[in-house]
């Protein structure tokens, strides 16, 4: 009973969250419009460069092009949901660290873990990038003539939410550092992230291996769409296992989550000297 009572509060803030997003669609539908074209003209023009370089060529180190249209509409999946579910700063959580407003979250009647699951959630004006990465993805499977199995779906949804995990925890460990130098750090989280997006579009088939290893290791960038693309292909790379990446994932939610946790014990006891309003009312 208690689970389903936490399922239906997730709901209900969800589709607060989605109400509040379509009345600012609804209110100033000129600027969200705008909002939107700019989300999808900035991620095809990052999509849409590495595709071009790959028909030009006729692939890239190894890759078809079409296997490279399958990673770019993988890439633009990861991409938007990223936006329909984190555009809150839930997901770049050194701003709300930084700026001292961790506070705000303290005082409302839900967990922090509550409000950081729903509080970013924008169906209306966040879909686009998805919507269209789906269609991307249809249309490569269609020209690579992929035999699509229930199995090879759940697959895909698998790899898609490790890929998500390893985006948000490498944001949330990156930004623990707010909670000791909540100026410094306060846009960590962003050059992370866009970091992330900028390298991950790239194949790295090709490649030498000592440009390969560090980003599946140190850095995640070649988990991002690269790697789970080729396991999904029936090609994992570099001879390593397909569950690799969710191996990863989980290391990095777990390092994540005990920095993070000692990061806000630290928050908790000493407080923040910094308030910044953005984004709240005095």
């Amino acid at each position: 009973m208690e689970v389903k009572e936490t399922f239906k509060r997730y709901l209900d803030l969800l589709a607060i969250y989605a109400k509040i997003d379509l009345m600012w669609l609804l209110r100033d539908t000129k600027y969200a419009l705008a909002a939107i074209t700019a989300d999808i003209i900035s991620n095809l023009s990052m999509v849409s460069g590495v595709y071009l370089i790959a028909i030009r060529f006729g692939g890239i180190g190894g890759m078809s092009v079409d296997e490279v249209l399958f990673m770019m509409a993988y890439s633009t999946i990861t991409t938007g949901i990223f936006i329909l579910f984190g555009s809150g700063n839930n997901i770049h959580i050194s701003r709300i660290i930084g700026r001292g407003q961790l506070e705000h979250m303290f005082m409302q009647p839900l967990t922090l873990k509550t409000q950081l699951l729903t509080s970013g959630f924008v169906p209306f004006t966040g879909s686009s990038n998805f919507i269209i990465g789906c269609i991307l993805l249809i249309t490569a499977i269609n020209r690579l003539q992929l035999q699509i199995t229930l199995w090879w779906i759940i697959q895909l949804i698998i790899y898609i939410l490790a890929t998500m995990v390893i985006i948000v925890a490498r944001a949330y460990l990156v930004s623990s550092a707010a909670f000791y130098a909540p100026v410094a750090a306060e846009e960590i989280s962003s050059t992370a992230i866009e970091g992330t997006w900028q390298l991950s579009t790239f194949p790295l088939s090709g490649m030498p291996s000592f440009i390969q290893l560090p980003l599946l290791t140190i850095l995640p960038e070649g988990l991002m769409a690269w790697f789970p693309s080729l396991c999904l292909l029936g090609k994992p790379p570099l001879n390593l296992t397909e569950y690799y990446p969710l191996a990863y994932a989980l290391a990095l939610a777990l390092a994540a989550s005990i920095i993070f946790r000692k990061g806000l014990r630290y928050y908790v006891q000493k407080g923040s000297n910094r308030y910044v309003p953005y984004g709240f009312r005095r």
